[in-house]
């Protein structure tokens, strides 16, 4: 791998941060003010885009920005690894900046300047925690991101939503400080806090007890943001933000940068050999397969769409901490490779239920038999996602779970294949019911749904009438809404037919957008790049080209 001093890897954090001022400058020109944030997402994307092929080559641009602390410089590195989820991130930036002018004038959404201008910060802050070359750097990115993306949580500014923002404060905040003190404790043992393939030498000959403790430290304060059980109740109450602000906690850039952390962590500050030779990677996976079961459980009994895809969340996060955690290299391909792939996959899903409530003001699964007469063409989306979400071949998921399946037999540990197979049959359980009575049902005879009727799962009945006394309904923002009329109308669903008479094509061409990247990722994954990408980064990591 060849080190070259560049100041690309700074330009897309750069251009990002920067697009924050004629973004705010804009207020009074709405058209201005998007076209300001679609260009500074296109320039970004470009300039990641460029680094890809020296990256594959084997080429590492470096860009040293100063001394942040003695003896630690703020430095910016676009290897393999940071590359991957830069390009995620900058390329979902893109699409949803599309979807979310669409949604956010769907709804004549207030304070859309500041939406507008905490996105481009939460992407920079991100793109930040990608290029980071050292611990400390991650560290200042990383709590950078939360405090951009507080806005975007609290942005309905309800008391809902507060409180949902001061417990995101709390639960990322208490990471960063794992985060930090772990990270000291590196820099005590060893004397820097660098990223290296194959890990930091000095760790090796460390005190294991030290190691250890490092190792869990650092391993906690990112898994807040990657929702690992018991860390993980911020996320689904995060829900009370405006469905594009959920793909970016979702897909894009908050909880990947936990599980980014993680394989930082395991392939570039401890390194695969170290991981195992501690016995710290049989306990992260253990922890990972059991959010990844009992998040999937959990998602069954929800009937509002948006905290069912809360909880899939979590579920599908552990795909990759537990791939990483197997430490072998088919299992590591999988987990890597399931970053873009649920990305793409999720973000479908996100922006689907976005626009089934712009649409339609409905929410909850219970209420949405018959929908797919009103909107197929996101219906059929949802069900393409979903199925990639389950493993299903030819969609992005069942590439990434091959790959984690086969890593799981070959390391001996086929007790997690057998979780991966339990959750893949959990996911349909969660998912078919939600196309099934799209296209299958109607919405005067929609079949009782038992996981929701269940006395313990929350609903009463599979069809509830728009106000209830007792029962709040639930907005796109997750909170009470007196003037929320979800469900079909009286004389039901109109039918619009396949021509993207829908919904706006602001939203729709998004949503068509990125279940198409998860389609391209099924069938050509090395075409796509990332896995190209992730051989690399697996090649350097363990020394076994896959």
């Amino acid at each position: 791998m060849t080190e070259i001093t560049s100041l690309r890897p700074a330009l897309p954090v750069a251009i990002a941060a920067l697009a924050v001022v004629p973004i705010l400058a804009s207020r009074r020109r709405p058209n201005v003010r998007e076209g300001w944030t679609v260009l500074a997402a296109a320039s970004a994307f470009v300039v990641v885009a460029s680094m890809l092929p020296g990256a594959i080559a084997g080429t590492t641009r470096v860009a040293s920005l100063g001394p942040l602390v003695a003896g630690v410089e703020l430095s910016l590195k676009a290897d393999p690894l940071g590359l991957l989820f830069a390009t995620v991130a900058s390329l979902l930036w893109l699409i949803t900046s599309f979807y979310s002018i669409g949604y956010m004038r769907g709804l004549s959404e207030h304070a859309q300047t500041r939406y507008f201008a905490s996105f481009a910060a939460s992407v920079a802050a991100a793109l930040g925690v990608a290029f980071a070359s050292n611990l400390v750097t991650i560290f200042v990115f990383y709590e950078l991101l939360t405090v951009a993306t507080y806005p975007l949580v609290t942005h309905d500014e309800t008391p809902e939503a507060r409180a949902a923002g001061r417990k995101y404060l709390t639960y990322t905040f208490g990471g960063g400080v794992a985060v930090l003190a772990g990270t000291v404790l590196v820099a005590t043992m060893t004397g820097t806090t660098s990223f290296t393939a194959g890990g930091i030498a000095g760790l090796a000959t460390a005190d294991p007890v030290l190691a250890r403790a490092a190792f869990v430290l650092l391993v906690s304060g990112f898994g807040v943001k990657a929702a690992l059980m018991p860390l993980h109740s911020w996320l689904p109450d995060a829900m009370v933000a405006p469905t594009p602000v959920s793909g970016l906690l979702h897909a894009v850039a908050v909880v990947k940068s936990g599980v980014f952390g993680i394989a930082r962590v395991v392939l570039d500050v401890y390194g695969v050999d170290l991981t195992g030779a501690l016995g710290l990677g049989l306990p992260l996976a253990v922890v990972a397969a059991a959010t990844l079961l009992v998040a999937s459980i959990i998602a069954l009994r929800q009937d509002n769409l948006k905290r069912r895809l809360a909880y899939s969340t979590v579920s599908q996060l552990s795909y990759i901490v537990l791939g990483i955690a197997i430490l072998s290299p088919h299992s590591i391909v999988g987990g890597l490779l399931h970053i873009p792939a649920h990305a793409f996959m999720k973000l479908t899903l996100f922006f689907t239920a976005g626009a089934i409530h712009v649409e339609t003001h409905t929410d909850d699964i219970s209420e949405m038999a018959g929908i797919g007469k009103r909107m197929p063409l996101t219906m059929l989306a949802f069900g393409v996602a979903a199925a990639g979400m389950a493993g299903i071949p030819l969609v992005a998921g069942f590439v990434s779970k091959w790959y984690l399946l086969i890593g799981s037999v070959s390391a001996g540990q086929t007790v997690f294949a057998v979780v991966l197979l339990l959750s893949g049959i959990l996911n349909i359980a969660y998912f078919w019911p939600v196309f099934y009575q799209a296209f299958f049902e109607s919405e005067d005879a929609a079949d009782a749904k038992p996981l929701i009727e269940f006395p313990l799962g929350g609903e009463e009945r599979s069809i509830r009438p728009d106000h209830d006394e007792d029962h709040g309904t639930v907005t796109d923002g997750g909170h009470d809404d007196d003037h929320h009329h979800g469900g079909p109308p009286a004389d039901g669903w109109e039918r619009r037919g396949w021509r993207g008479r829908e919904s706006t094509w602001f939203m729709l061409g998004p949503i068509l957008a990125a279940m198409t990247g998860a389609v391209v990722l099924g069938v050509i994954p090395r075409t796509a790049v990332f896995l190209r990408l992730i051989e690399v980064i697996v090649a350097a990591a363990t020394g076994v080209s896959v």
